[in-house]
């Protein structure tokens, strides 16, 4: 660090902070579906990343339709394509949970291991789709550029967008689970499942919803995604262990232990990363994970999750 000056070091953190936020906005945005599936059901969805990619593929059709059949609609089609991004996965989750998952609950190992499956049939069915090559959507022109709060510091407007789109959602996901009928059924389904029942709560279809909610929501991400990344059919993939992380580490079923700890890795990976070895950042910001789980195993915030 001795090579930059006090001014460069203010510019480069105040940089790698605001691409911290990029990452912690996409993380956030994958780690909110996983806590709902993984906090709330019980089950490891290794497949998250392949749902987070579907949706991510979807924005990139949206983008090819708008352009070969709509050219008007382009500047306008991506707030239309996130939604359309979200109803893919949803119902691609929805699907899933009824034809693999529902046959498989209180049992994680197996889930573990079909979504292993799973994801590896979603990557191949990519690959078929779209080919290997990695693909990128066209972007609306609002979308571009960046603007200067000073004359070393350059924020790009699709990183603010992401972060308002993430803000939103999160905003959203907190409202349904904790004023809205389905999000309180959920919550009593977690809490206790028989006495759920007993009252009248059809334990089955809440499960459902949950899985298609959890994967609708990796879908959202995916759309972020394609305002930062090309997509390709292991673009899911690379996130899905950091997205576990941010889920164990703030504490399963605990909304603003995730939203702490994607925030938190974010913006110690981004900051690590740069003045460390890439691979020597990734290490440092484990090593910090495992020793304050070993601290707190239940996470920072702890939370009651289906026995």
């Amino acid at each position: 660090m001795g090579q930059y000056t006090a001014s460069e070091l203010w510019s480069i953190t105040a940089m790698q902070s605001f691409a911290g936020f990029s990452l912690f906005s996409v993380l956030l945005l994958m780690a909110l579906g996983l806590a709902i599936i993984f906090g709330q059901m019980g089950v490891v969805n290794l497949a998250h990343g392949e749902f987070m990619a579907l949706g991510a593929y979807t924005v990139y059709l949206c983008s090819q339709l708008a352009h070969n059949y709509a050219p008007a609609l382009i500047p306008v089609y991506f707030l239309f394509a996130i939604v359309a991004a979200f109803l893919a996965s949803a119902i691609a989750g929805l699907f899933v949970e009824w034809s693999l998952i529902r046959f498989l609950y209180k049992r994680p190992l197996d889930t573990l291991l079909a979504t292993w499956g799973l994801s590896l049939i979603m990557q191949q069915l990519f690959r078929t789709i779209f080919g290997a090559r990695e693909v990128t959507p066209t972007l609306p022109d609002w979308l571009m550029g960046s603007f200067k709060p000073s004359e070393s510091i350059d924020i790009p407007i699709n990183g603010v967008f992401v972060m308002a789109l993430t803000l939103a959602l999160t905003g959203g996901v907190w409202l349904f689970m904790y004023r809205s009928r389905l999000g309180l059924r959920m919550r009593a389904t977690v809490q206790n499942r028989n006495m759920s029942g007993a009252v009248g709560i059809n334990t089955r279809w809440v499960d459902r919803l949950t899985f298609a909610l959890g994967c609708g929501i990796a879908g959202v991400a995916g759309a972020a995604f394609t305002t930062i990344g090309s997509t390709g059919p292991d673009s899911g993939s690379r996130y899905i262990v950091d997205t576990f992380l941010v889920v164990v580490f703030g504490g399963t079923a605990s909304l603003l232990g995730t939203i702490a700890s994607a925030f938190g890795i974010a913006q110690a990976q981004s900051i690590f990363e740069f003045f460390l070895e890439g691979t020597m950042g990734k290490v440092a910001v484990l090593m910090t994970i495992v020793v304050i789980l070993m601290i707190r195993p239940k996470g920072l915030f702890a939370n009651k999750v289906r026995s």
